[in-house]
């Protein structure tokens, strides 16, 4: 029976979930495959040996013996971050090696480069776990949808975030206090800034984009906001009218441009991505022949991910043993028809949106900011002001109809600018009911 040798580079909480995963289901890949797919070598500094169940496998702190070694087919990279990650693939692929990957900042940032360089050497690049965790959002996308026109992709990517504001929501805790706790609990890293304030989902963004539309797109094109912010008061006022706050990617296809954007979005509570807990991820594409599909699953965790580590070298192995190597490209699309694409300015955006002002409470204030927003063709659609109290501090709660972006920023920079207003006005946009 033929043997495929994977290596592996790093043994934290992926790698060693993925190493369980090839070992636990071994007889199954093998009836699946017809091959004894085998992790035959780990590289990785951070450790003196490995587990008892693994000791057939050779631990090595070089690198190089697993990224140019003759005996290894597959090379699966999963230390994350930049450097040395891309050092490593580019080095394994001019090796002649497959490379496996979870890294999603390395795919969305040099993704092109990598791709180019695998494709020079007829060598394939799986990143399944980029993505969604232990859904299969990557193989939906390039296979499953592959007869469709993707009008719009909307999800939670981020598992971290949705724990927050579900723990928010549910518990009526600030964002200070469940971040802290997330913390304490291993769902949040020590530095949670990737998380929160909407990076890491834009990194998912742009790769599931150049999938979904052929398309090249740069980290620095998709607008992202974070959910710390959001306080309970939000939280609540969202609640009082039907919605719940999620952070949301969103990409709508307009033909001629395409939306790119990651912020916190009230949705209504009677959507699927309204109601889905915990730390889960949930993704929806929406085809020109299907119309919605929705995946949902665990976004992140050791066996979760190393499963979807261990699909991609499941598909790569099937490959190998049968000559079809790059049978489908990694991308979808054939790499010469990738496009450059526009971005539909943010300013450009119309939807519904949600306001908070924190204003001293005195006769007028109302006025004054109506006042504002009228002059700007925002009709307010409700209002509420938190308590009374003459001569204090008030937050003012506001629900406006549909709007442009430009129009907003332009009322909220002169309300901020009264002397009335104490603090930065909250937006948080709304997704369009319609």
């Amino acid at each position: 029976m033929r043997e495929i040798r994977v290596g592996l580079i790093g043994f934290g909480t992926v790698g060693s979930g993925t190493a369980e995963v090839l070992r636990v289901q071994a007889q199954r890949l093998q009836r699946k495959t017809g091959a004894n797919i085998r992790l035959v070598r780990v590289a990785d500094i951070a450790i003196d040996r490995l587990p008892p169940e693994f000791a057939g496998v050779e631990l090595t702190r070089d690198a190089d013996q697993v990224v140019t070694a003759a005996d290894i087919d597959i090379v699966v990279e999963l230390i994350g971050g930049i450097e040395p990650a891309k050092s490593f693939i580019l080095k394994a692929i001019a090796s002649n090696k497959h490379v496996v990957t979870a890294n999603k900042a390395l795919i969305s940032q040099h993704g092109r480069e990598i791709f180019a360089a695998a494709a020079a050497k007829n060598v394939e690049v799986g990143f399944e776990a980029s993505v969604g965790g232990g859904i299969p959002v990557i193989k939906a996308l390039k296979e499953g949808l592959v007869a469709n026109r993707i009008e719009s992709i909307i999800g939670i990517m981020n598992g971290t975030a949705n724990y927050i504001l579900n723990r928010m929501t549910d518990e009526g805790l600030d964002f200070a206090s469940v971040l802290q706790d997330a913390q304490a609990h291993g769902y949040a890293e020590a530095d949670p800034t990737y998380d929160i304030e909407g990076i890491d989902t834009a990194h998912k963004l742009v790769i599931l984009m150049g999938m979904a539309y052929g398309a090249h797109v740069r980290l620095d094109q998709v607008t992202t906001e974070g959910i710390s912010r959001i306080e309970p008061i939000d939280i609540e006022f969202a609640r009082e009218f039907g919605y719940r706050i999620k952070l949301l990617a969103i990409s709508r296809n307009h033909g001629d441009s395409y939306e790119a954007r990651v912020h916190p979005t009230m949705v209504p509570s009677r959507e699927l991505l309204a109601n889905i807990g915990g730390a889960f991820n949930a993704i929806q594409f929406t085809g020109d022949m299907v119309d919605d599909v929705l995946l949902y699953g665990q976004g992140a965790g050791k066996m979760p991910t190393g499963s979807a580590v261990a699909a991609d070298i499941v598909d790569i192995a099937r490959n190998i043993l049968n000559g079809a190597i790059n049978r489908v490209p990694s991308l979808g699309f054939l790499p010469d028809t990738f496009k450059e694409i526009e971005i539909t300015p943010l300013e450009r955006l119309r939807c519904p949106y949600y306001f908070r002002v924190t204003v001293q409470d005195r006769p007028g204030v109302l006025s004054a900011i109506t006042g504002i927003l009228g002059k700007h063709g925002i009709s307010i659609r409700s209002m509420l002001q938190q308590g009374r109290e003459e001569g204090g501090v008030v937050p003012v709660m506001m629900r406006a109809y549909e709007a442009e972006e430009s129009a907003v920023r332009a009322a909220l920079a002169e309300i901020d600018a009264l002397e009335i207003c104490t603090a930065p006005t909250v937006k948080i946009r709304i997704m369009d009911e319609d």
